[in-house]
């Protein structure tokens, strides 16, 4: 098998990342249209589903990676996954601490572990990159050992198991950012410093017991991945023929039916169980997972069967080789170029006034079109994203495909 036979979980992980880039920079976190914002506390905007995407896509490239690891033997894939795993989140926890060094007034100072000043403050040790490499740890195992009717018993335990911990460890309101019962454990094992501050209490949404049903999310992936892979045996992608012939009706039908029963289970589910990103509801995996599903069979119906490929899809492309060099620089270098100031006049009361290379840009630049100032914010982010894609499609070009 190739893997221009997959092209559409290339575009399909290249989207995924594209969206994750373009919403977490903004123009200014001030002013962003709702679609681009997560939800408050329940619910799901579209920006909600761009991490369970990427997770669910993960899964799906284990599907043609742990076979052969089957194949190689144990000592082959405890080496390869343990390796990637501390790679990642190794890499996690440097963004983190990135650029180790920060102004405070005129001054450069060292960014300590724990702040001397305020030992509530710290570099935070979870984050996006540290979620997947310990999702992706578990899930490895689980899918390594375990036959896939036997993973889906274990995935179902995982996500009532979850519910139950949420709902009888909890306090008052179980669901609630204040009655969730995992901050009290992540501030145990973890400690108030080294926790997300951006809810305004101690809160970390890529914690540790939000984590349980994120494994769930990759081992959705990867079961969706090998119906995928099974189906993809014999050379029917190759031809364009009537999307009602087999195999094409077999691998859609399931793919449309499996995903709308995910989404009806979980929005049904959240009735008791609300969805929620923040605390990585049950119902919350089930819901995004039905959605990954049908958007991934749509891209393999428009993508692989009706070949339609054109300038959208190679945009989305070159993203998909290089997923998380692409996502981790696009982290790096706002922080990096931040250290650079540009005088910008003084204050009402004198003070000098600094920004920075991009954040000129958008003052500038963007924030200056007309319309609303959601707008400006935006563009800025555009902008930004057509950078990123710019260095994607150079080292496209080049065939140069950095992978942990």
């Amino acid at each position: 098998m190739t893997e221009q036979r997959y092209y559409s979980l290339d575009v399909f992980r290249g989207a995924t990342v594209a969206l994750m880039i373009l919403v977490n920079n903004p123009g200014t976190w001030a002013y962003m249209f709702t679609p681009l914002k997560h939800a408050a506390w329940h619910g799901c905007t579209p920006t909600d589903l761009v991490f369970p995407f990427f997770l669910f896509a993960v899964g799906n490239a284990m599907a043609f990676v742990i076979p052969k690891l089957q194949d190689a033997g144990q000592p082959v894939f405890w080496r390869k996954v343990i390796k990637r795993t501390l790679l990642i989140f190794a890499i996690g926890l440097f963004l983190n601490w990135w650029p180790f060094v920060q102004w405070v007034g005129d001054d450069l100072q060292f960014r300590e572990w724990v702040d001397p000043d305020n030992v509530e403050r710290g570099v935070r040790i979870f984050g996006v990159l540290q979620r997947i490499a310990v999702s992706y740890f578990f899930a490895s195992i689980l899918v390594y050992f375990f036959k896939p009717k036997s993973l889906i018993y274990i995935s179902t335990i995982l996500l009532f198991g979850y519910w139950g911990l949420c709902a009888f460890l909890g306090q008052e309101d179980p669901y609630s950012l204040e009655g969730w019962f995992g901050t009290a454990i992540d501030k145990l094992v973890l400690g108030v410093a080294h926790m997300y501050k951006g809810e305004g209490v101690p809160f970390d949404p890529e914690g540790l017991m939000s984590t349980i049903p994120a494994i769930v999310q990759v081992v959705f992936g990867y079961l969706i991945g090998m119906f995928i892979r099974k189906q993809g045996q014999v050379d029917w992608l190759w031809a364009k023929v009537p999307a009602t012939s087999e195999p094409h009706f077999k691998l859609l039908s399931g793919l449309f039916v499996t995903g709308f029963i995910m989404l009806v289970l979980g929005w049904a589910w959240s009735l008791g169980f609300p969805i929620n990103k923040k605390i990585w509801t049950s119902s919350y995996v089930l819901y995004t997972t039905g959605l990954g599903i049908l958007s991934l069979g749509m891209m393999i119906w428009f993508l692989e069967i009706q070949h339609i490929k054109n300038s959208t899809t190679k945009f989305f492309d070159v993203f998909g080789k290089n997923p998380l060099f692409i996502f981790v620089l696009s982290g790096l270098l706002p922080r990096f170029l931040g250290l650079f100031r540009i005088s910008d006049g003084v204050s009402s009361e004198g003070v000098p006034q600094y920004v920075t290379a991009l954040s000129w840009f958008y003052k500038y630049i963007c924030a200056k079109i007309p319309g609303p100032p959601e707008l400006g914010s935006f563009v800025y982010s555009l902008c930004f994203l057509g950078v990123m894609w710019g260095i994607c499609y150079v080292l496209d070009k080049k065939k140069i495909y950095i992978k942990v």
